[in-house]
C-alpha cells in the first residue's frame, strides 16, 4: 500500500499557512481535479478525495494539531480516515459554498426575487424609426393577483414562516465536511408558505393577463435596437419585483431610401445632355425635395454627398 503524501505538500502550502491560505489552495485544486470536469479520470478522482481529505484535517484546529504531533498516525494510532463522500456536489456547490452564492445560488434570507424579463419584437416602419412615434403594444405575461396582492393568500389571511427552513429561504446539507446551502424544498426560497391560499390564484399569487403599453419610439432607432421597459416582465414570486421588458426593434425597408446607420443613400437618374453638360435636379430628402447641382462631366455611379440630410443619430441626435 502507498504511503500518503504529507497534507501540506497536497495542497502545495507551507506549515506556517493560515486558514485563508488554506481555502484559497483547496478552492483552486478542487475545482482543478473535480470529477465533473474530469469524467472516466480516475487519478483525478484520487486527486480530489487526496485534497479533500487533506483540507478536512488542516482546516481544523483541533485535527492540525494532532496531526502536527503525530502525523498519519493520528493520536494513539487512530489516523484521520472516514471523511465521507464528495461525489454528491459538484463544481457550483464548491464555488457556492465559498462565495456565498454570488455565482447565481438562490438568494438567502427568504428574500424576494424579482421576475424574468420578457421580450417583444415590435416591426415599425422607416418613418417611424427616422422621426420617432409612439406604438401600443400587448404583452403576454404573469402578472400579480390583484385579490391577494401577489401574497398567495385567501384576503383576510397572511403567509406564514416556513419551518422547514425558519424563514431563511434555504437549507444547510452535510457532506463530508462541507455545509452546502440549497433552496427550501417546501416553500421554494420565499421563507414563507400559504396555509390558506387565494382561490383567485391558487395560492400563486399570479395570475395570466395581457397588459396593454404605450411604448416612446425615439427617433434614430434602427433594426435590433432594444428598448427596455422596466418591471414590465414577469411579476417576482413572493411579492418580488417584476423583471423587464424588452422590446426588440425591426425597421421595414424603405421602397427608395437605402440606410446605412445614420446615412441614407438613393439612386437618382438623370439624363444624358445632364451629365455631360450639367444641370441642377430636384433630390428627395426626409425634409422634402433639395436641389443638387450635378458638375459637366459627370461620370454614372458618381457619388453626391448631402451633409445634415441623413438620420438623427440615436445617441447624439447629429444628423448624417
Amino acid at each position: 500500500m502507498a504511503s500518503k503524501r504529507d497534507y501540506y505538500e497536497v495542497l502545495g502550502v507551507s506549515r506556517e499557512s493560515g486558514l485563508d491560505d488554506l481555502k484559497k489552495a483547496f478552492r483552486q485544486l478542487a475545482l482543478q481535479y473535480h470529477p465533473d470536469r474530469n469524467p472516466d479520470d480516475k487519478s483525478a478522482e484520487d486527486r480530489f478525495k487526496e485534497i479533500n481529505e487533506a483540507y478536512s484535517v488542516l482546516s481544523d484546529p483541533e485535527k492540525r494539531q494532532q496531526y502536527d504531533r503525530f502525523g498519519h498516525a493520528g493520536p494513539a494510532g487512530q489516523g484521520f480516515g472516514g471523511f465521507g463522500d464528495f461525489s454528491g456536489f459538484g463544481v457550483e456547490d464548491i464555488i457556492n459554498d465559498f462565495f456565498g452564492g454570488i455565482f447565481g445560488g438562490a438568494a438567502g434570507g427568504g428574500r424576494s426575487r424579482r421576475g424574468a424579463d420578457l421580450r417583444y419584437n415590435l416591426t415599425v416602419t422607416f418613418e417611424e424609426a427616422v422621426f420617432g412615434a409612439e406604438k401600443e403594444i400587448v404583452v403576454p405575461r404573469t402578472g400579480v393577483c390583484r385579490d391577494c396582492s401577489g401574497t398567495g393568500a385567501r384576503k383576510g389571511t397572511r403567509p406564514e414562516r416556513c419551518g422547514a427552513c425558519n424563514g431563511q429561504g434555504q437549507v444547510t446539507m452535510q457532506q463530508g465536511f462541507f455545509a452546502i446551502r440549497r433552496t427550501c424544498g417546501r416553500c421554494g426560497g420565499t421563507g414563507q408558505v400559504v396555509k390558506d391560499p387565494c382561490g383567485s390564484c391558487a395560492g400563486t399569487g399570479h395570475v395570466r393577463e395581457n397588459r396593454t403599453l404605450k411604448v416612446k419610439i425615439p427617433p434614430g432607432v434602427d433594426s435590433g435596437t432594444r428598448l427596455k421597459l422596466r418591471g414590465e416582465g414577469e411579476a417576482g414570486p413572493a411579492g418580488g419585483g417584476g423583471g423587464d421588458l424588452y422590446v426588440v426593434l425591426t425597421v421595414k425597408e424603405h421602397p427608395f431610401f437605402i440606410r446605412e446607420g445614420a446615412d441614407l443613400f438613393c439612386e437618382v437618374p438623370i439624363t444624358f445632355p445632364q451629365a455631360a453638360l450639367g444641370a441642377t435636379i430636384e433630390v428627395p430628402t426626409l425634409s422634402g425635395k433639395k436641389n443638387l447641382s450635378i458638375p459637366p462631366g459627370t461620370a454614372s455611379g458618381h457619388d453626391f454627398v448631402m451633409r445634415g440630410e441623413g438620420v438623427a443619430a440615436l445617441n447624439s441626435g447629429r444628423r448624417g
